[in-house]
């Protein structure tokens, strides 16, 4: 039984933001001023499984770093939004093209431009370590912090509830 009360058999999209979710939100600065984040090892080995299984994956972020494009690219992931200021209108668009109605989506988020999206969506969901005003509009809230295993945790119980989850040859190749 999932922890998360939704139906997570209706979940085919799932949109995640990338500084505080998919990576800490302390993010250690190059001398460059460029930003280095660290990735987790296990919110990737979902993500690349989820893609596999059909799930759609989308990254929407405000940050403008090809190595975010590069590291999710590589997991399969085609649907990629770098310098993603206003996430909304980018979030709708992929929902669109996608053929993705709201509750058939989760959106995962930890801040203030986060908001609006989280509110379209039938299953917002923010780190353990999100701002307040997050928190509040999240129907689940992770126990990972964000950098630290938030993706594989909602992934995971996706999964699970769909009989997907180390049930099939790709899950371990």
């Amino acid at each position: 039984m999932s922890r998360i009360d939704y139906d997570l058999t209706a979940l085919r999209g799932i949109a995640f933001d990338v500084d505080g979710v998919l990576s800490p939100s302390t993010v250690p600065m190059g001398s460059d001023g460029v930003p280095r984040r660290m990735v987790n090892i296990k919110d990737g080995y979902a993500i690349q499984l989820a893609v596999k299984m059909g799930l759609n994956i989308a990254i929407i972020t405000g940050a403008d770093s090809e190595a975010i494009a590069t590291r999710y690219r590589a997991l399969g992931v085609q649907d990629i939004y770098l310098k993603a200021s206003e996430k909304l209108p980018i979030l709708e668009d992929w929902m669109r093209r996608r053929g993705l109605s709201a509750h058939e989506v989760a959106y995962v988020g930890d801040d203030i431009p986060d908001v609006r999206p989280m509110q379209t969506v039938g299953l917002p969901v923010a780190p353990a370590d999100a701002a307040a005003d997050v928190k509040m509009i999240a129907c689940f809230v992770t126990k990972a912090d964000g950098g630290y295993g938030v993706a594989r945790e909602l992934l995971e119980e996706i999964l699970k509830a769909r009989g997907l989850w180390m049930t099939h040859d790709r899950a371990f190749g």
